[in-house]
């Protein structure tokens, strides 16, 4: 469903007024417009199938390198998403990380941040993020085993009361073998390495 900016646009100077402001001054006359398009972008995953990017598979055994069959986990670190909380309509942003362990299809691995988009593009709570990409992967794929590790910054945090400025969450979802934490702990070793000054 696509986001009606119109109503958007409208309920924005509404909201200016309620705040006090006049959205008729020359600093606020486009804001509305500019935040229909900005909320056009931030929840076009409202409605959209999340598994869709997932639908080409690649056989391991038939494929283009049937002599190169993983072994064990394939890991993607540091997809960059961004989000809204639910709770506030604030920003959260940060880092997707997704490890399986593939059965007799694997997937490009272009398609796993196009699924982090799409269910990041919506209103969220990091938690339930985590276990939607999770679910959707495993759903999708004949895996063994999925880890999705979300960290990131939440502006309800870092700018609100307490301002936390450098405080970030840290989440995990994992299905099938890697549910058992001494199953994932190599991959939670490998995710950690060389992310200690990572912004």
């Amino acid at each position: 469903m696509a986001v009606d900016r119109e109503r958007v646009a409208a309920l924005v100077r509404e909201l200016l007024e309620a705040i006090g402001e006049d959205p008729d001054r020359p600093g606020l006359r486009l804001t509305p417009e500019r935040v229909a398009d900005a909320y056009a972008e931030f929840f076009s995953g409202v409605g959209a199938d999340a598994s869709a990017p997932l639908a080409h598979t690649i056989s391991v055994t038939r494929g283009p390198a049937p002599d190169t069959l993983p072994s064990g986990a394939v890991m993607l670190r540091d997809i960059r998403f961004r989000s809204v909380c639910e709770h506030h309509l604030l920003p959260f942003r940060g880092h997707a990380h997704i490890a399986y362990l593939p059965g007799e299809q694997v997937v490009g691995l272009g398609a796993l941040p196009k699924v982090v988009d799409v269910l990041s593009s919506r209103p969220q709570v990091q938690e339930r993020l985590g276990e939607q990409i999770a679910d959707a992967i495993a759903a999708s794929l004949d895996t063994r085993g999925v880890l999705v590790v979300l960290d990131a910054s939440h502006e309800c945090v870092t700018m609100r009361s307490g301002q936390q400025s450098d405080a970030s969450t840290v989440t995990i979802a994992a299905r099938g073998e890697l549910a058992d934490p001494v199953a994932r702990a190599e991959l939670i070793a490998l995710l950690s390495a060389g992310h200690g000054g990572r912004e």
